[in-house]
C-alpha cells in the first residue's frame, strides 16, 4: 500500500512524543512534520533523547495549509485548543483529522458544562466517531474525524463494556482509578512537583466532578452512571482501574469469565486474564495492551473487573494510531506489536 504521510499538530507534549515514536517504527506511515509554539526549531530527540536517531527532524510552526495536505492529521493539544482548530484544517481539504483531546467527543451542551467553554465547531459534532476501537471498529473504519477518547474512560469502558452490552448489571458502577503523573501533560504543576508526588497517593476531583465522567456513561450506553474517582499515584505512566457493579440476578454471574473472552475474542489489544489473575500496571506500560481481571464477592452481591492500560498509548497515541490503521485499511496492529515494560 502507499505509504501514509502523517503530520502532528502539538508533538511536543508526552501523547505527541508518544505518536512521533509509534510513527517513526510504522510499516506503512511516514511522520512528515510535528508543530509545537513552544519548542520550534528544537529536534524531537533534544527533549525526547528516546527518539535520537528514529525521529530527527524538528519541530515547526503551525501551518495549517501544509497540514491539511497530508494524509492525516493527530491533534495532540490540551482541551479547548482542537475545537478551534478543526474547522480551518477541514476548510483547508484535511482529509482525515484524529483529535486526541476532549474536544469531539460530547455533544455540545455537555462539553460545555463539563470542560467550561463554548464549543467552537457543534456542526462537526455529528461528523466526529468517537474511537475506542473495539467497541465502533466499523464507524472509523469510514470516518474523516476521530474523537479519540480519553485514557480513564478507555481503562473503564474496556472493563465495563461487557456487562453492559450482557445487560448483566444495574446502571450505576463505581470505578477508582489510579493513573500516573504523566496523564497531567509536560508543564510542570505543583500537584505534579517530584516531591509532593513521589511517595505519595491523592485522590482527586472527588464527588463526580471529573470531565471524563460524562464519556464514559455515553460509552457505556444512556442508562449508564458512573461514580468515578480518579487517584494520582507516584509512577510515570499507568491507568490502574477498579470497577465495582451490582448483577441484576445472582445467576447472571456464573459464566462471568467466558463472558469476557467471547466479547474481545477478536481483539488483539485487549487480553482477558484467566481466573484468580489480576492486571499488573507495569505489564502494559509503553504497550497498546489492556489486562483485565474479574472476581465476584459472592457474599456482598457484587463483581468486580481490574483493567490496567498505559495512558500514553492505549490511553492516547496507540489507539490514536490503532484508529489510523483502521482508516486506512492497514493490519489493525501494525507499529503497534509491542509488550509492555517488564519488569
Amino acid at each position: 500500500m502507499e505509504t501514509i504521510k502523517a503530520i502532528i499538530i502539538g508533538g511536543s507534549g508526552f501523547s505527541g512524543a508518544e505518536l512521533v515514536k509509534l510513527l517513526a517504527g510504522h510499516p506503512f506511515a511516514r511522520l512528515s512534520a510535528a508543530t509545537s509554539t513552544t519548542y520550534e526549531g528544537r529536534t524531537v530527540a533534544d527533549l525526547y533523547p528516546n527518539l535520537h536517531g528514529l525521529a530527527d527532524l524538528a519541530f515547526t510552526k503551525l501551518n495549517v495549509e501544509a497540514a491539511a495536505g497530508a494524509d492525516v492529521v493527530f491533534l495532540a493539544l490540551p482541551h479547548g485548543e482542537a475545537h478551534k482548530l478543526v474547522p480551518e484544517l477541514r476548510d483547508a481539504g484535511a482529509a482525515k483529522i484524529i483529535d486526541l483531546s476532549g474536544d469531539f467527543r460530547l455533544p455540545a451542551e455537555t462539553y460545555e458544562k463539563w470542560y467550561g467553554q463554548q464549543h467552537a465547531a457543534p456542526g462537526l459534532l455529528g461528523e466526529a466517531v468517537y474511537g475506542l476501537t473495539e467497541l465502533n471498529r466499523e464507524a472509523i473504519a469510514g470516518a474523516s474525524l476521530i474523537a479519540n477518547p480519553g485514557c480513564f474512560p478507555t481503562g473503564v469502558v474496556l472493563a465495563a463494556a461487557p456487562l453492559f452490552a450482557a445487560g448483566l448489571v444495574e446502571e450505576d458502577i463505581t470505578a477508582n482509578c489510579l493513573t500516573g503523573v504523566s496523564g497531567a501533560g509536560r508543564v510542570t504543576t505543583d500537584a505534579v512537583h517530584f516531591c509532593r508526588a513521589d511517595e505519595n497517593v491523592v485522590a482527586y476531583k472527588v464527588g463526580g466532578a471529573h470531565q471524563h465522567t460524562p464519556e464514559m456513561e455515553q460509552a457505556l450506553g444512556p442508562a449508564a452512571r458512573v461514580s468515578f474517582t480518579p487517584v494520582l499515584s507516584p509512577v510515570s505512566r499507568g491507568i490502574y482501574s477498579l470497577i465495582t457493579a451490582k448483577p441484576k440476578t445472582a445467576a447472571a454471574v456464573g459464566k462471568l469469565q467466558d463472558l469476557f473472552a467471547d466479547f474481545y475474542r477478536n481483539d488483539h489489544f485487549v487480553r482477558v486474564l484467566g481466573p484468580g489473575k489480576f492486571p499488573e500496571m507495569k505489564a502494559t506500560a509503553g504497550s497498546n495492551y489492556c489486562h483485565i481481571g474479574l472476581a465476584v464477592d459472592e457474599r456482598l452481591g457484587r463483581i468486580t473487573v481490574v483493567s490496567a492500560i498505559d495512558n500514553l498509548v492505549k490511553g492516547a497515541a496507540g489507539q490514536a494510531v490503532q484508529n489510523m490503521n483502521i482508516m486506512f485499511g492497514c493490519e489493525e496492529t501494525a507499529g503497534l506489536k509491542t509488550a509492555g515494560l517488564y519488569p
